[in-house]
C-alpha cells in the first residue's frame, strides 16, 4: 500500500474502534449516570436499545454500501454515531439518554461493517491478512481500554464517556475524506424495506429474550414464548421475502457457499467465547479474590493479549502461505480447553494462576475471529462484499448478545443453587454479591459465597465448551478454496495503483 492508504487505513480503524470502546466505557460509569439522571428501573435499557439497534441495522448497512459505495455510506455511520454521542452526553434524564443511544446504535451498526467493506475492497483477500489482524486488534483493546477510561470518567463526569468519541470520529472522517480512494458510484435498485423490517422483528425479538429470558421473566413464561414465537414467524417470512426480493438486505445466494455458512456459525459461536472473558471472568476476580474493578480488568489481560498476538499472528501467516482451514480447527479446540481450564478456578487458586488461565481462551477466540473474517470476505463476490462484512459483524454481534444471556443464565442458577445449598432460602435471598456488601456478610456468607461463584464459572465454562467443541467440529467441513489474489474489483485496482 502507499502512503496515502495507509493514512485512509487509520482513519478507517479510528472510526471502527469508537463503538466497541464506548460500550466498554459506559459499565463502570452506568452507576454514576443513575445516580445523576434516575430512572433505575429503566437504566438496562441504555445497554439494551443501543445493541437492539446496533443489531438490526448492521445488515442494512452493508447493503447501502453495495449500491452507493462504501466510502460515502461509512462516513454517514461515523456521523450518525457521532450525532448520537453528543446528544447522550447531553442527556438530562434516563429517557433521553436511552433514545440518544438507540441513535447511537443506529450509527454503530455501520461501524464495523464498513470498516472490513472497505478493506475487502481496496486490497484483495490473499494481502488482507495483516490490515484484518489490525482490525481484529482494535476490539480486545477496546475491551482493555474502555473499564480504564469508563472508571475514570466515571470519577471526573460521566458526559465524558460520549463527549470522547468526537473528536476521535471527526479525525477519522478527516483521514478517511483525505485519504481512502475510491470512485464514487450509484446503482440504482429498490431498497428491500420488507426485507429490512422483518429482520428488524426478527433481532429486536431475539434480544429481547436475550435480555429479559431468566432475568425479567422465567424462560417458560408467557411474554418469552411470545417474542420466541414473533421471531419464528418474522424469521420465516423474511426468508419468504428475501428469496423474490431484487436486492435483498440478506443475500441468500451468499449462504449457498458451504465455506461462507460455516464461517458464520463459527464466528457465532466465537462471539459467545469473547464474552466469557469480557463479562464473567471480571465477577470472579472481584467477587472471589477481592479484586477492584479496574484491576479486574487487567487480570484478563491475558485473554486479551492473546487474541492480539493470534489476530496479528495468523494474519500474516494466512497472507503468506494463502492456507487458513487448519486455523477454525485449532481455534475451536483450543476455545474448548480453555473453557474447560476455567474449571480449575476456585477460591483458594493462586490469582496469577487465574490470571494466566484466561490466556488459552482468548486464544482459540482470536484464532476463529481472524479465519472467518478472511473466509467470509474470500467467499463473497465483490458485489455482495459489504453484505457479506454485515453478515460476518451481526452474527458475531448475536453471539455475544446470547452468549451473555444463555451463559449468564447458567452461570446465576448454579450460583443461587450453591448459596441456598450452603446457607438456606431466606439467608441466600438477600445477599448482594458487590466486593464491598461481601465484607459486611456474616462469617458463612463470607465463605458461601466466593465457592457459589466458582460454581457459577464452572456451570459457565461447560456452557461455553460445549459451544467449542461445536465449533471445532464445523471447522473440518471448511473446504481449502485458494484466496483470490487480485483486486476484488476495478475501483480499488486503480485506486491502488
Amino acid at each position: 500500500m502507499d502512503r496515502s492508504l495507509h493514512v485512509g487505513v487509520i482513519g478507517v480503524m479510528l472510526g471502527m474502534i469508537t463503538a466497541p470502546l464506548d460500550g466498554m466505557m459506559l459499565g463502570p460509569a452506568l452507576p454514576v449516570i443513575v445516580k445523576d439522571l434516575g430512572g433505575m428501573e429503566y437504566f438496562s435499557w441504555v445497554a439494551t436499545g443501543y445493541l437492539i439497534c446496533m443489531a438490526a441495522t448492521t445488515p442494512i448497512w452493508g447493503k447501502l454500501g453495495d449500491l452507493y459505495g462504501r466510502k460515502v455510506v461509512y462516513m454517514a455511520a461515523i456521523v450518525i454515531f457521532l450525532l448520537g454521542s453528543g446528544l447522550s452526553g447531553a442527556a438530562q434524564d434516563m429517557i433521553q439518554l436511552i433514545g440518544f443511544r438507540m441513535v447511537q446504535g443506529l450509527g454503530a451498526g455501520g461501524l464495523m461493517t464498513g470498516a472490513l467493506a472497505l478493506i475487502g475492497e481496496l486490497v484483495p483477500p490473499r494481502h488482507s491478512g495483516k490490515l484484518m489482524g489490525l482490525f481484529g486488534v482494535m476490539m480486545p483493546i477496546a475491551f482493555i481500554a474502555g473499564p480504564l477510561l469508563g472508571g475514570l470518567f466515571a470519577d471526573v463526569g460521566w458526559r465524558w464517556a460520549f463527549v470522547v468519541n468526537l473528536p476521535v470520529g471527526a479525525a477519522a472522517l478527516l483521514l478517511i475524506g483525505a485519504a481512502v480512494r475510491l470512485e464514487p458510484r450509484r446503482i440504482r435498485a429498490r431498497i428491500d424495506y420488507p426485507g429490512a423490517l422483518l429482520l428488524t422483528v426478527v433481532l429486536v425479538a431475539l434480544s429481547l429474550v436475550a435480555s429479559w429470558g431468566g432475568t425479567q421473566y422465567d424462560w417458560g413464561s408467557a411474554p418469552i414464548l411470545a417474542l420466541i414465537l414473533v421471531g419464528l414467524v418474522a424469521l420465516a417470512a423474511l426468508l419468504w421475502v428475501e428469496r423474490r426480493a431484487a436486492e435483498p438486505i440478506v443475500p441468500l445466494r451468499l449462504f449457498a457457499d458451504r465455506n461462507f455458512t460455516l464461517a458464520q456459525v463459527i464466528r457465532f459461536l466465537g462471539g459467545v467465547g469473547m464474552v466469557v472473558a469480557a463479562t464473567f471472568l471480571p465477577q470472579y476476580m472481584q467477587l472471589v479474590h477481592g479484586a477492584s474493578p479496574i484491576a479486574s480488568g487487567l487480570l484478563i489481560l491475558p485473554a486479551m493479549l492473546g487474541m492480539v498476538a493470534v489476530l496479528i499472528g495468523t494474519g500474516r501467516l494466512i497472507s503468506r502461505t494463502g492456507r487458513y482451514r487448519i486455523y477454525p480447527i485449532l481455534g475451536g479446540a483450543t476455545v474448548t480447553a480453555g473453557m474447560l481450564a476455567l474449571l480449575l478456578l476456585r477460591p483458594g487458586v493462586n490469582l496469577a494462576l487465574a490470571s494466566a488461565l484466561t490466556l488459552i481462551g482468548g486464544l482459540g477466540v482470536g484464532l476463529l475471529m481472524q479465519s472467518t473474517t478472511i473466509i467470509t470476505i474470500n467467499s463473497a463476490e465483490p458485489r455482495d462484499m459489504g453484505a457479506a462484512s454485515g453478515s460476518v459483524t451481526l452474527w458475531h454481534t448475536m453471539g455475544a448478545s446470547l452468549g451473555v444471556a444463555a451463559l449468564g443464565a447458567l452461570y446465576t442458577t448454579r450460583l443461587q443453587d450453591t448459596l441456598v445449598d450452603r446457607l438456606g432460602t431466606e439467608a441466600a435471598t438477600g445477599i448482594a454479591l458487590t466486593p464491598e456488601a461481601l465484607v459486611r456478610l456474616a462469617p458463612a456468607a463470607r465463605v458461601a459465597v466466593p465457592l457459589a461463584v466458582s460454581d457459577g464459572v464452572h456451570a459457565m465454562a461447560l456452557g461455553a465448551a460445549a459451544l467449542g467443541a461445536v465449533a471445532f467440529a464445523l471447522a473440518w467441513f471448511i473446504r481449502e478454496v485458494p484466496l483470490r489474489d487480485g483486486a476484488p474489483s476495478a475501483e480499488p485496482a486503480t485506486a491502488a495503483a
